[in-house]
């Protein structure tokens, strides 16, 4: 028999044995990241000659500077330094905000940019003001004001650059000359050019404005808040407390009133677009075709069961519907950014008709399905018009894998896989060329430039476990982690995932339980997970999460058991997981132990209520605790309107069975959360009072939804293990 080379993981596997390291907490959460230093935002110049992206610094991990590399011979420079540049003044509120629901409010520095079509220069915000970097090292600032300048953006053919200033859209040529304001009643409870707050949060849409690819018109959207009800927002800090009064739109309340007016660069010849007769919808998405003479416009109804595309008329504003997506009866229509127009008048259009997310070709009313079969699409990355195929990330190999294929765009066809197997993989594309993703359980993510096949043609961030990576030292504790299946209580399919410590024969061990277990999320795949869970695991614990159904990726079958019935068939799954790891000899049934944190944060909830004595302990962090107080968009979709279906909301809420709760329960939450805001923690804190139910409590000041940052993650994850530990721990 030939003895086989050595992996990499190997090698670095028996380079750590000579200095092997204690994974510690500090040392988790200290820089240099241990998963390595991954790339963002990276993306190709318009020419391809250069790969930008932004990198952390060496001395501020979370402060990134502009880096290119030369896509030809590999070599790197910064062009453009965040602290050479930065006036370091504070953002605005509303900046602030949209990076809290962008998930980058930690992130300092330069966190977005925008290459100009000429690929010569790049728009570069930072600090709320605009510069403009050239490839020569030169950067000119554009904006120098008080208020800051929200999603700004070079226009597709390069002529203007524009913003939103004080809920309006300006406009300036980017040659030089004056900023325009070509809006003229933004102001209370008016805004143009901003994405409202529901699309931001729940319908991933960040912008309220888009181009046509001739920069002749503008599509800008105008919403006002008037009708949408004010909550006062308290914002509790360490040494001060702020009140916002916040225009939230709670389930069963009114949204926003949208518009959506198609206008020149300098705002003459403006129209108003058909959105049709109701006011009450959600303007999902907006796009125009290759020609610029339509504009697409997703018109979404209010229950979400229905989906319109619309073709507009850029010149008269006048609509017509060009074909619907709707939903069963007990389901809703997904969202998503797979809308690609041809220049041919077709366009390559993703659905769930089938049950399953695929991928269509629809041209002068006639539909062509170009994949099928049990498994989902999840997004395209590239299409070739000249060659007629479009590629795309899907997990036809496997659910617990993420791959690029490639097929057809004008008929149904073989599907080929571009990827490596063993790999969870992202990817995007631009001119010929891809920017590919990689992790798996044993290697933290990579990324690399490749070919239109996927063939790598260089490293971006191999991110070797070498001698070098800054995981090294604790691959010696490093555990593999496993993967399986189990049915539900009624017989699905569940996959779960796990990392054991050292098993030693006889010896039983508690479980770190970790879920989130909502909607639109998948959890469990093969790859990198990250240096806390291994540090739960040196810990003693076992590490284990399943997916139940309602979570992503396994078909709208799979998906649908929570409509009007949230913290049900979930609750049951993940029970049917503890229940599965209590007949498993080397776990300890009596030291299971639950976290998860916002959705997952309300299971943990559910989850002590449904099953008293399950658990040793819980833990709940940031949970929704009453539905009704949840944004519209995202609890609608799923619970429908409370004040039709208020019994499924009493069901699916936390207060009521509070009194439930027999296990050890630890309630954590940031102080200035504007997502679930404080008030899901404190109607929950006080009913487990009046009822006499005991719990621990953690609350932090000026943290928002995303607890953490510097010595705060510290303090989290020690404040947990102290809890769990107490309940768990060594026997």
């Amino acid at each position: 028999m030939t003895a086989q080379p050595m992996t990499a993981y190997a090698q670095a596997t028996q380079t750590a044995q000579a200095k092997s390291a204690d994974l510690t907490m500090d040392r988790v959460f200290s820089g240099p990241d241990l998963a390595g230093s991954p790339p963002r935002a990276a993306r190709l110049s318009p020419d391809g000659r250069l790969l930008t992206l932004l990198r952390g610094r060496a001395d501020e991990g979370n402060r990134f500077d502009l880096w290119a590399m030369d896509t030809t011979s590999g070599e790197w420079r910064m062009l453009v330094d965040s602290k050479k540049i930065g006036s370091g003044a504070e953002l605005s509120e509303a900046e602030k905000m949209q990076r809290e629901r962008a998930r980058i409010g930690g992130l300092t520095g330069i966190v977005t940019y925008d290459w100009a079509a000429d690929g010569q220069s790049i728009l570069v915000p930072l600090d709320g003001d605009l510069y403009l970097a050239t490839l020569d090292g030169q950067v000119r600032r554009l904006t120098e004001t008080e208020a800051g300048e929200l999603n700004p953006v070079i226009s597709p053919a390069g002529k203007f650059v524009s913003f939103v200033r004080d809920q309006n859209l300006y406009v300036q040529p980017l040659a030089g000359g004056e900023a325009r304001r070509v809006t003229k009643d933004g102001a209370g409870t008016v805004f143009w050019g901003e994405a409202e707050f529901v699309a931001q949060e729940e319908m991933s849409r960040s912008t309220g404005y888009w181009w046509s690819p001739n920069d002749q018109r503008v599509a800008v959207q105008r919403f006002d808040e008037a009708p949408v009800g004010v909550v006062t927002r308290t914002a509790i800090g360490a040494e001060d407390t702020r009140v916002f009064e916040q225009r939230y739109p709670k389930a069963g309340t009114p949204n926003v009133l949208v518009e959506l007016h198609v206008m020149n660069p300098d705002g003459s010849n403006s129209v108003k677009v058909d959105l049709g007769a109701n006011p009450d919808i959600y303007l999902s998405r907006v796009n125009w075709t290759p020609d610029g003479k339509t504009l697409l416009v997703q018109r979404q109804s209010r229950d979400q069961k229905t989906l319109d595309m619309l073709s507009v008329d850029p010149a008269t504003g006048r609509s017509r519907i060009l074909f619907t997506e709707r939903s069963g009866e007990r389901s809703w229509v997904n969202l998503h950014d797979a809308l690609h127009p041809l220049a041919d008048g077709g366009l390559i259009w993703w659905s769930e008709r089938d049950g399953h997310g695929h991928l269509y070709r629809f041209r002068d009313g006639n539909w062509t399905q170009l994949t099928s079969g049990p498994w989902e699409v999840f997004s395209t990355v590239a299409v070739d018009e000249k060659a007629r195929t479009v590629t795309f990330l899907g997990n036809k190999d496997g659910v617990l894998e993420r791959h690029l294929y490639r097929t057809s765009i004008d008929r149904p066809g073989p599907v080929t896989r571009l990827s490596e197997p063993g790999w969870f993989h992202g990817a995007n594309g631009s001119g010929g060329r891809l920017i590919v993703t990689r992790s798996n359980p044993a290697q933290p993510p990579q990324t690399y430039l490749a070919d239109a096949n996927a063939k790598r043609l260089r490293w971006v961030n191999e991110n070797k476990l070498d001698a070098e990576h800054p995981y090294t030292p604790y691959l010696a504790s490093h555990q593999e982690r496993t993967f399986g299946t189990l049915k539900s209580e009624d017989g699905a399919t569940l996959h779960w995932e796990m990392i054991k410590p050292r098993i030693e024969p006889g010896k039983k061990y508690p479980v770190f339980f970790q879920h989130y277990g909502g909607p639109h999320v998948q959890s469990v795949a093969r790859q990198w997970g990250g240096a806390l869970q291994q540090y739960i695991v040196d810990r003693g614990y076992i590490w284990f999460q399943i997916d139940n159904r309602g979570s992503a990726n396994r078909g709208k079958a799979f998906e649908d058991p929570i409509y009007h019935a949230m913290g049900g068939i979930e609750v049951r799954d993940q029970i049917a997981g503890a229940e599965w790891l209590k007949t498993q000899g080397f776990v300890d049934p009596n030291r299971i132990t639950t976290y998860g944190w916002s959705y997952g944060g309300y299971m943990t909830l559910k989850m002590l209520q449904a099953a008293p004595g399950m658990f040793a302990a819980g833990v709940s962090g940031a949970p929704v605790t009453k539905w009704e107080l949840y944004d519209t968009h995202y609890t609608e979709r799923y619970m429908g309107d409370p004040n039709k279906v208020a019994d499924a909301y009493t069901t699916a809420n936390t207060v009521a069975d509070a009194a439930k709760i027999a296990d050890p329960l630890l309630l954590i939450h940031g102080m200035a959360d504007d997502n679930v805001v404080l008030e899901h923690s404190t109607v929950m804190m006080s009913e487990m009072q009046r009822s006499a139910t005991p719990f621990e409590v953690m609350l932090y000041p000026g943290q928002t939804h995303r607890v953490g940052g510097a010595g705060v993650s510290k303090h989290l994850w020690t404040t947990i293990f102290d809890f769990l530990d107490r309940h768990a721990g060594e026997e």
